[in-house]
């Protein structure tokens, strides 16, 4: 282990502490070239082996890098805490420091409505940094809770321009627009009764995780933004009934375009204050852990918005800074700014960023946002991923921000044993999901995104008759083996303005007019509502090691998720999830919700996604049938539109006597109530398509059945 030290825990409550403390400036070896469990990556998998080279030759610049921190900065423990120094804060004499990273600055200054707006200046450190020193006032600090503050740089060519500090906890914009658009800085230092104390340990990491993916600004019905308190209050409770343990919240750190769904970020260390305080963010991801929830931040370190006067660009008056000058600092699709990841700074920055949210907010991992723009010089644009294991180790790969990666996995994890890190990568990097100490990126989950790209496919280009079944398989089982994948249906791109949730696929106009049990009856709704629950199911136990669902996704939400913006008049009819479509008994997506929540709780007694991965017995182009089993249990899929089958051969594994365990079909979930729950399917001691013996049930038509064994 290259790193071990006990980081800083909340003093209430009693909570699970850090890995044991370790000098680690001594922990540096004679084979830090060489990753020390390599051998089990080029076992795993032997066409790394021509690669060999160039993996040690990036976990060299890894441990480097690392012995370098170590070496200089006291270790990764204090170097990834920089929070704790830069930017403002309160000392205990009352005085205020501030320390600032603005190298191509020739002055830099503080002003705000402490000093009536005069310019206090910063006295110049070595490496490009500035400090200030503002003396308190009989003890307490010269600028108040809520103050307005904002620094003055002094640029090369003489110019004095306003800036935001990176390292900011609270903006907010103008009260009114006349007053302009661009975000200010405001002191947070609430005094200690109004701060909000964790009642609640971090949850352990769930063997499975199923994840609701979810923002709070859109989680209410109402069109307007949502809070972080209405979140706590009426959504929570909601996640937690149907049985999932984990939520990935989007859009937190502060971003002032509200379309961009978080991730054109303006300021990083500051929670976004459209929600709510910081504080009411704290509380709500204490009572998540109060029910047992897992909260994973959606971060966002692949690239930053462009803004100047409230973002990070042009911090000290160049086009770097934390950026890369020239085109290499431009991401020319998302046109926004790409960090410098061999700048010290900027991974100080970085580090300490996803520390603070782990320690100041009590997160529990991270899903990284962009990673494969991170890996590879070309940013992922116009470049396809063929599977050839040359593509991933050439010159092609972004060596800097993989290493930062590295680094960003390795702290996270040692540092948080009970955390989890998600990459949001689409080209299938070889080893991504594998420990840095094996070679690896370290990374524990992938996710799966060709999967919603193949339903939607199959839903917008062919016919039910003529789904490919085996390609369709193939998509849901073709991942790198023990690299761990998250499968879903659709996130929340499926759901944006321009693209169709499956919902909205399978019903389209429909919905409006049929989604009543008053309604008379409807082919494509009771189509959709069938296929709905199939594709989820065939989805959740056939497609990775963890679930995820976009909110309201899984009862069909209707329509689409379109922010205000000056398109559509600054609208937020389409910025908003309709859970009370869920409380209306005569509605039908309570019964797409209850099928869900089935699902996710079956999920919970048998474990299916920290299983083995399933082995597929059946995928009969003709019938339409998939049959695969898992955990123990055996899940059959009929997607045919017409035939039912009786007496359908289907292998098993394991002899005996099985029952119903979930029923697609029951009508409570908006089926047609065609197979009798209690009845009971023996085993024959005859093999069938490779297991070791073989039952005889019944299949209906767009219906999907899980058995297990009797008790």
């Amino acid at each position: 282990m290259l790193l071990s030290t006990n980081p800083r825990v909340p003093t209430s409550p009693v909570c699970r502490k850090g890995s044991r403390e370790k000098d680690m400036s001594q922990d540096r070896g004679d084979d830090v070239m060489s990753p020390p469990q390599l051998n089990i990556l080029l076992e795993r998998d032997p066409y790394l082996k021509p690669f060999e080279k160039e993996i040690r030759r990036r976990y060299g610049e890894f441990t480097k890098l690392l012995h370098s921190i170590n070496e200089h900065e006291g270790g990764l423990d204090h170097f990834s805490r920089g929070y704790e120094r830069f930017g403002l804060h309160v000392q205990p004499d009352g005085s205020i420091s501030c320390l600032e990273w603005c190298p191509a600055a020739e002055a830099l200054y503080l002003k705000g409505e402490f000093n009536n707006w005069q310019l206090a200046e910063f006295q110049r450190q070595p490496f490009g940094k500035w400090q200030l020193i503002l003396p308190g006032r009989a003890g307490q600090p010269p600028i108040s809770h809520l103050s307005q503050v904002k620094l003055v740089v002094k640029t090369k060519d003489g110019q004095f321009v306003d800036r935001l500090s990176p390292w900011a906890t609270y903006v907010k914009p103008p009260p009114t627009k006349d007053q302009g658009i661009a975000y200010n800085q405001h002191f947070w230092n609430p005094p200690a009764s109004e701060r909000y104390q964790f009642k609640h340990c971090r949850p352990r990491r769930p063997a499975s995780l199923r994840i609701y993916e979810c923002h709070v600004g859109i989680a209410t019905p109402e069109g307007r933004v949502g809070q972080y308190g209405e979140f706590a209050r009426d959504v929570l409770p909601r996640i937690a009934k149907l049985g999932y343990n984990a939520i990935q919240l989007m859009a937190i750190m502060e971003h002032v375009y509200y379309a961009s769904f978080g991730y054109q970020v303006t300021s990083f260390f500051a929670a976004s204050s459209r929600y709510g305080t910081p504080e009411e963010l704290k509380q709500l991801i204490d009572a998540a852990h109060a029910l047992g929830i897992y909260v994973l931040l959606d971060v966002v370190h692949s690239h930053a918005s462009k803004n100047v006067l409230d973002g990070l660009n042009e911090f000290d008056g160049t086009d770097s800074c934390y950026f890369h000058g020239g085109a290499r600092g431009v991401h020319s699709l998302w046109d926004s700014r790409l960090f410098n990841y061999s700048s010290w700074e900027v991974l100080r920055f970085l580090l300490s960023n996803l520390r603070w949210y782990m320690e100041e907010y009590q997160f529990d991992g991270f899903r990284f946002d962009g990673v494969t723009s991170m890996l590879y010089h070309s940013r992922g644009i116009a470049q396809g991923f063929s599977g050839d294991y040359s593509e991933y180790f050439g010159l092609g790969t972004d060596t800097e921000s993989l290493v930062y990666l590295m680094l960003a996995n390795h702290m996270t994890h040692t540092l948080y044993p009970e955390s989890t890190t998600v990459a949001e990568d689409v080209s299938g990097m070889p080893a991504l999901c594998c420990p840095v100490e094996m070679g690896g990126t370290g990374f524990d989950y992938r996710l799966g995104m060709a999967i919603p790209d193949k339903w939607i496919e199959m839903l917008k280009e062919y016919s039910d008759e003529n789904w490919n079944i085996g390609n369709l398989v193939h998509t849901l089982t073709n991942r790198r083996w023990l690299e761990k994948t998250i499968a879903y249906a659709e996130s929340h791109d499926q759901a944006l303005v321009g693209d169709k949730t499956i919902a909205f696929w399978l019903m389209d106009k429909e919905m409006y007019t049929h989604m009543s049990t008053l309604s008379p009856p409807s082919l494509v709704i009771d189509r959709g509502i069938q296929l709905h629950k199939m594709i989820r199911l065939l989805t959740h136990s056939l497609g990775g090691e963890a679930y995820l669902n976009f909110s309201g996704n899984e009862f069909g939400h209707p329509e689409w998720l379109d922010f205000p913006r000056i398109g559509n008049n600054d609208s937020y009819h389409y910025a908003r999830r309709q859970y009370n479509l869920v409380d209306d008994q005569l509605l039908r997506y309570r019964m797409l919700n209850d099928f869900d929540a089935a699902m996710n709780h079956l999920e919970e007694k048998y474990g299916w996604l920290h299983s083995d991965p399933a082995y597929v017995s059946c995928k009969h182009e003709d019938d339409k049938v998939i049959v695969h089993d898992r955990a123990g249990l055996v899940f059959a899929f009929n997607f045919h539109a017409s035939k039912s089958f009786t007496g359908y051969k289907v292998g098993v594994d394991q002899p005996g006597c099985y029952r119903v365990v979930l029923d697609t079909d029951r009508e409570e979930f908006g089926g047609h109530n065609r197979v009798d729950p209690e009845t009971k399917y023996h085993t024959m001691n005859e093999g069938f398509n490779g297991r070791r013996y073989s039952m005889l049930v019944y299949l209906p038509s767009r219906a999907a059945l899980v058995y297990a064994r009797c008790d």
